[in-house]
């Protein structure tokens, strides 16, 4: 379940916003399928050219083909086999668009339940740029953080999938984000990450954009949330994780990031099948997982698909009393998340005070929350964003990290029963059904009364 933000103007210093999710970059499919279609020259009328004149530098000199607002901006390309692929060949299937990109999925999660996320990014001015432009703006999301220009490349990922909806294969091709998001572009906005309950980053930035971000965090008191992105990039926590508080890897990227923390030991992949229980799956990723805590990330949300999540940390930190106490600006839906869940799932459950005391400062404290059985099961790839998406929402409303993590399994379910990476509205009445089922199912997998 993978599951990565930017503008121009003086808004930034408003205090619109509730949450930095900070330095992300919109990714789009941009793949074309093979297709037929009829020759232009068959339906030109007489005299007209198959080419015209470049309207803008960043122009082609063919003619379009017209698709109407709606459908571009709400499609980016996915493949879908109809069979099981092979390599060197084609397969039956659909392809199709579908909005996408983690820090546009969680993103979009996040305003939909009730919190407006303040995004620092990278677009070029070209049609995927002023497309998703015109979607921040519809949607009333800040533009002022996103670096915009000729000279920039919207970034974007090809993705294929299984028949199972998983993904297959990707490519991303995200270099603009790398080298037009700069730590000179991020300082700017140290007054809004100063003045939001979280700030995430992802691994799609460069090293150097990334400390820079952790740094002004650190500076001003923000909690930072990491989402590694993928195997490769997730190796780039090396760097900043004594400045990381939350992190959400899946299993592959935990061992990736524990490798790159490692300076001796070396964690092969992990070995699982549908049999596999909590307790053995946990038995192995043990090592990796005290690997992140020791180097100074506070808690780990480990994504493990269809068998939940795995929320760890040690056992002294506080679930309760995540960062310093900022203006709340929730609203709507956000407000009643906070009522609704505050009242179906008691935050006294696994972290009142008396039991925080007994817990030890370095012992791990491990708690299992279990998935939400879904109707059908449509496309995975939404399902990690809307994951993190659903949890940061829900800090922001002032839920703890427990529940905060039962809404955001409760987000993810949405995302797999539908096409497209975010539901096009949730449904707060079972997104609390969901979530009391999730909080309702946690059990302590490990804890130091245990051993």
């Amino acid at each position: 379940m993978r599951r990565p933000l930017g503008q121009s103007g003086d808004d930034h210093l408003d205090g619109q916003a509730d949450l930095n999710l900070s330095l992300h970059q919109p990714q789009r499919v941009v793949a074309l399928p093979r297709h037929n279609r009829r020759n232009l020259r068959q339906i030109l009328p007489q005299g007209k050219s198959l080419t015209i004149p470049p309207s803008f530098p960043w122009a082609t000199n063919h003619r379009a083909t017209v698709h109407s607002l709606k459908h571009l901006t709400e499609k980016d390309i996915h493949a879908t086999p109809s069979i099981p692929p092979n390599p060197r060949t084609t397969a039956p299937g659909k392809v199709q668009y579908a909005a996408g990109g983690v820090a546009r999925n969680i993103a979009e999660c996040v305003s939909k339940l009730g919190t407006k996320p303040y995004m620092i990014s990278a677009l070029g001015l070209d049609m995927p740029g002023n497309l998703l432009m015109e979607y921040w703006k519809y949607a009333g999301l800040s533009l002022v953080g996103i670096r915009m220009g000729h000279e920039i490349e919207t970034p974007v990922v090809c993705i294929v999938f299984d028949t199972e909806g998983e993904s297959a294969a990707g490519v991303a091709s995200v270099e603009s984000l790398e080298r037009f998001l700069t730590p000179e572009w991020i300082v700017q906005f140290k007054c809004n990450i100063a003045s939001f309950p979280i700030v995430m980053v992802d691994a799609n930035l460069s090293p150097p954009a990334l400390k820079t971000s952790c740094q002004l965090a650190a500076e001003v008191g923000t909690p930072v949330w990491f989402e590694p992105v993928s195997v490769a990039k997730s190796k780039r926590i090396a760097s900043i994780a004594k400045y990381v508080m939350f992190t959400s890897p899946n299993e592959d990227e935990l061992i990736s990031m524990a490798n790159s923390l490692s300076c001796k030991q070396k964690f092969p992949p992990i070995k699982k099948n549908n049999t596999t229980t909590i307790s053995s799956l946990f038995q192995q990723l043990k090592p990796p997982i005290w690997i992140l805590l020791e180097s100074g990330i506070k808690v780990i949300i480990l994504t493990l698909g269809s068998k939940g999540v795995l929320l760890c940390s040690k056992g002294c930190f506080d679930f309760h009393h995540i960062g310093p106490k900022r203006n709340n600006r929730s609203h709507g839906i956000g407000k009643k998340l906070h009522e609704t869940i505050s009242q179906l799932c008691p935050s006294d459950r696994f972290f009142s005070p008396l039991r925080l005391e007994e817990r030890s400062s370095i012992s791990p404290y491990v708690v299992h929350l279990p998935a939400v059985q879904c109707a059908s099961v449509v496309r995975l790839t939404g399902a990690g964003d809307c994951l993190v998406g659903g949890a940061v929402a829900s800090i922001c409303a002032g839920l703890d990290v427990l529940q905060s993590v039962a809404v955001g399994i409760a987000a993810a379910k949405g995302a797999v029963e539908v096409e497209t990476n975010v539901p096009n509205d949730y449904n707060l009445d079972q997104i609390a059904v969901d979530a009391r089922s999730v909080y309702l199912g946690a059990k302590v997998v490990f804890s130091e009364s245990m051993l």
